[in-house]
């Protein structure tokens, strides 16, 4: 037992002896080593980057201000308690705001939608109730409600919401209650909104419920062009609520003139000539069929007999032909704008085709080019990510590239530590380029003057002695070609080949960019060029050396005993031996005299 305790207490006694020098050397290799090179910076003197400061735990455990998601929620009533929904509680405590953001509130968005079906139903059946029999005595309380139900939302607009919308005067963000409300009230918006609602409805006292008298509601248009701005701003294909939208334009142009033929029959007399509806089948869409015949100028058309005929056909022609060429040449516009970006690939592909069949370039080339442009825009959907981005100011760039790029380059072993701003403006400076499968990325020898980070796909690094060994595969995230960008005097040539495994899309950092991004940030500079010098030592190392494969040895050479250890063991045989270390200096003696 006490053999035991003894061999115990030395092992114990003896890895914390030997921790104890190697800190002692480390740290005397690091002063070393600042007072040959004073550039270099110790581990702790590293640029910390600017981060935002953590969220504080709570005694509790958990962060200030959160609360459990899943607590139950209870009404106390007399003598009983109820469960609530706790959405009832949000709605009692919700609080309009006194500002909204025309561009970026999702819920006047949805208010304009509102507004503009309003709109719509006075459009669309304001000419039906007029020109056909549908408006009876028996149901003529149905469209009254409805019709003051919109003439309600009209109102709330312009008390509620057009008077709390925000506006930019001199470069600032207006949100005074006050301010917001005169320019409302100064603006083009609110004549036409007060003239929509102009109370024509007191004269169907005298002459009857008339729909025409509630034309001046059609007048709020700026409100459907507002809404239409606002929805293609927050759809991912805007061009598909075009077509909708100009189809709908043709068909209202047909509606208006079926209700208009509807009329001229009604006054001619229904069935009195061949000409005009004859009073059977459906109305509505009788004249509607008339209406698509006259207006896309199918014709089989009955000719008109009276001068009032002839001259409603001639301005039903003339109307049709101007309408329905506006309408062809606006949805020629509105696909020509969806497929513009395809257009655009389709002609630089053409171009480079014919460019190579001129100078007469090998199939096998020809067939790589045309790889790469079909992966290139099926993956990326555009061929030059810079082009989108160049008409945008420094700072939108900036935010687009960190929500693109930073989490693949931040986690970049080279770059941590590193200034965070840097690291910002490193991003601006990225080059995306994408590599067909077995492409060269770069070769052994070469100039090496960027730097790779792989964003997609694999790469592999070559060699041995026929070069065609594959040595490692890097994945997303890995870097290489950092030591030729980094290094100074001869050590910048590429020291492997590297092959794309597959398609792989890359971003490359140039050497002249990184140089000058490093001028603003000395600190950071001198801390990769201590990790260059690092990487160029280690990879200058004999393979034995660094630890790798060499003869092996038959008997492996024992460890010495530690100095401070033999010190130790000394001083306490000069103080009589007692204790733990005089049992453990009496057990080595013993050791020695067996092994001698």
């Amino acid at each position: 037992r006490l053999g035991s305790a003894t061999s115990l207490s030395s092992a114990i006694i003896n890895s914390r002896l030997q921790e104890l020098v190697r800190l002692f050397k480390e740290r005397t290799e690091k002063v070393k080593e600042k007072l040959i090179d004073p550039d270099v910076t110790s581990d702790d003197e590293s640029p910390v980057a600017s981060a935002a400061a953590a969220p504080v735990p709570a005694p509790g455990g958990g962060l200030e201000g959160d609360k459990p998601l899943g607590d139950d929620h209870y009404c106390e009533m007399l003598c009983c308690t109820f469960k609530y929904r706790p959405w009832l509680d949000r709605l009692r405590s919700y609080r309009f705001p006194s500002s909204i953001d025309p561009l970026t509130n999702l819920m006047y968005v949805l208010w304009l939608f509102f507004v503009v079906m309003a709109w719509n139903w006075n459009c669309w059946l304001i000419p039906v109730r007029w020109a056909f029999p549908y408006q009876t005595p028996a149901n003529i309380h149905c469209w009254l409600l409805v019709d003051y139900l919109c003439d309600l939302i009209y109102l709330l607009d312009i008390l509620v919401f057009q008077t709390r919308l925000q506006f930019v005067q001199g470069g600032d963000i207006i949100t005074d209650k006050k301010a917001m409300k005169e320019n409302y009230l100064r603006s083009q918006r609110f004549k036409m909104d007060v003239l929509c609602l102009l109370p024509l409805d007191f004269f169907y006292f005298k002459v009857g419920v008339n729909p025409l008298l509630r034309f001046p509601r059609c007048l709020k248009y700026m409100a459907f062009f507002e809404f239409n701005n606002r929805l293609e701003a927050i759809l991912t294909k805007a061009y598909i609520y075009r077509v909708i939208r100009t189809t709908a334009y043709l068909l209202y142009s047909l509606h208006v003139n079926s209700c208009l033929y509807y009329w001229a029959s009604a006054y001619e007399g229904l069935g009195s000539t061949t000409w005009v509806y004859d009073g059977e089948g459906n109305s509505y869409i009788r004249c509607y069929y008339w209406a698509v015949k006259t207006l896309i100028t199918i014709g089989g058309l009955p000719d008109p007999k009276t001068l009032f005929e002839i001259i409603f056909q001639l301005l039903n022609y003339f109307t049709g032909v101007f309408a329905f060429s506006v309408m062809i040449g606006q949805m020629r516009d509105v696909v020509g704008a969806a497929t513009a970006g395809q257009t655009y690939y389709r002609s630089c592909m053409d171009s480079t085709i014919k460019y190579m069949n001129f100078y007469k370039i090998p199939r096998t080339v020809q067939n790589r080019v045309k790889t790469w442009y079909e992966y290139t825009w099926h993956s990326q959907g555009m061929l030059d990510e810079s082009e989108l981005l160049v008409q945008l100011p420094d700072k939108m760039r900036l935010d687009i590239a960190i929500d693109v790029n930073y989490n693949i380059v931040s986690k970049v072993a080279l770059f941590q530590g590193c200034d965070r701003q840097m690291i910002f403006d490193m991003l601006k400076r990225l080059r995306s380029v994408v590599y067909l499968p077995n492409d060269y990325v770069c070769k052994k020898g070469e100039i090496g003057r960027e730097m790779y980070i792989i964003q997609a796909g694999q790469v592999q690094v070559l060699g041995g002695a026929d070069g065609k060994s594959v040595l490692v595969t890097l994945k997303a995230g890995s870097v290489f070609g950092e030591i030729s960008l980094l290094a100074a005097g001869g050590g910048n040539r590429r020291t492997a080949n590297v092959v794309a495994h597959g398609f792989a899309n890359l971003f490359i950092l140039d050497k002249k960019d990184l140089n000058e991004i490093l001028v603003h940030y000395p600190e950071s500079q001198k801390l990769l060029r201590k990790k260059a010098k690092k990487m160029l030592k280690s990879n200058n190392k004999p393979k034995d050396e660094k630890g790798g494969p060499g003869e092996a040895l038959i008997i492996p050479p024992e460890a010495d005993t530690p100095k401070l250890f033999k010190a130790a063991l000394a001083a306490t045989g000069r103080m009589g031996g007692r204790g733990a270390l005089g049992r453990l200096r009496w057990r080595l003696r013993e050791l020695k005299a067996l092994r001698e």
